[in-house]
C-alpha cells in the first residue's frame, strides 16, 4: 500500500496527484471515486466552486478524465479496468440546475448535496456511453453505499446527531458494511464487463428516472469540461 496526497477540492492538487501517479508508470485497474462532504454551510473551494458540487462531483470528474488513458491502457478484453463512483440515495430527490450549478440563487445544503450526488449518476452513465462508443475495455458503475455510520454527518443539526448516536447500532451500516458494494463493484467477477449500472446492496437497481436523460447527461458533461478546463472529446 502506498499513499499519494490528493485534495479533491483543489483542481491544482488533482493535477499534481495525476502527475505523481503517471511518474510511477504503473497500470491502473480500479479507480474508486469516494470522497465527499455533506450538508456543509455555504462556502467555496479554492477554485471558487460551491463545495458540494466542487468536491463531490467536479473533483471526481476531473480526476477520472485525467486518468482515463491509463485506465484504457490497463484494461483488457477479459479483465476490464473499472471505475466505481459512490453516489447516494439522496440523488433520487436531487434536481440538476444547469443554469445554477453553484447554487448561487438559493443555497440549500440539502439541495446542493442532492444535486452533487445526482450529477455523479449522470456522469457515470455518460462516461459509460463514451467508453462503449470508443470500444474501451473500461467499465463505469455507480454505487449507493446505504446509510453508513461515518463522520459524514458532522454538519447535521444537533438533534439529528443525538438521534444518530442513539440509533446508529440499529439503523446504520458500519463502515465495513457500507464499503461492501463498492468492493463488489471493484472486484466481483459477476460485474465483469458490465457498465452503466446503479448498484445497491451488491445488486443492480434502478436509479432516478431523470438520471437516464441522455440529453441532460450530455449537457452536464459539456458544462463540466468547461468548468474544470479540459477539452470535451465527445464533441469532436
Amino acid at each position: 500500500v502506498e499513499f499519494l496526497y490528493c485534495d479533491l477540492a483543489s483542481m491544482k492538487s488533482i493535477r499534481q496527484f495525476v502527475q505523481q501517479f503517471r511518474a510511477k508508470n504503473c497500470p491502473l485497474h480500479v479507480l474508486v471515486n469516494n470522497a465527499g462532504v455533506m450538508l456543509v454551510p455555504e462556502r467555496k473551494t479554492e477554485d471558487g466552486f460551491e463545495e458540494h458540487f466542487g468536491l463531490n462531483y467536479l473533483g471526481h470528474f476531473l480526476l477520472t478524465n485525467l486518468l482515463l488513458d491509463k485506465l484504457k491502457q490497463s484494461g483488457t478484453h477479459s479483465h476490464n479496468a473499472r471505475i466505481i463512483t459512490v453516489s447516494s440515495a439522496t440523488h433520487y430527490v436531487g434536481k440538476l440546475h444547469l443554469n445554477d450549478l453553484q447554487s448561487r440563487c438559493s443555497y440549500s445544503p440539502h439541495g446542493a448535496y442532492a444535486q452533487s450526488k445526482l450529477a455523479l449518476v449522470l456522469f457515470t452513465y455518460r462516461l459509460q456511453h463514451l467508453l462503449t462508443a470508443n470500444g474501451s475495455h473500461v467499465t463505469a458503475n455507480v454505487v449507493d453505499p446505504g446509510v453508513v455510520n461515518t463522520e459524514l454527518y458532522k454538519h447535521v443539526f444537533w438533534v439529528v446527531k443525538v438521534v444518530k448516536w442513539m440509533t446508529a447500532w440499529l439503523f446504520f451500516k458500519t463502515p465495513e458494511e457500507g464499503a461492501s458494494t463498492t468492493i463488489y463493484a471493484a472486484v466481483s467477477p459477476e460485474v465483469e464487463g458490465a457498465g452503466g449500472c446503479y448498484l445497491y446492496n451488491e445488486e443492480r437497481t434502478k436509479s432516478a428516472d431523470v438520471a437516464y436523460d441522455e440529453e441532460l447527461q450530455r449537457m452536464l458533461w459539456t458544462e463540466s469540461c468547461k468548468m474544470v478546463g479540459i477539452s470535451d472529446e465527445a464533441n469532436r
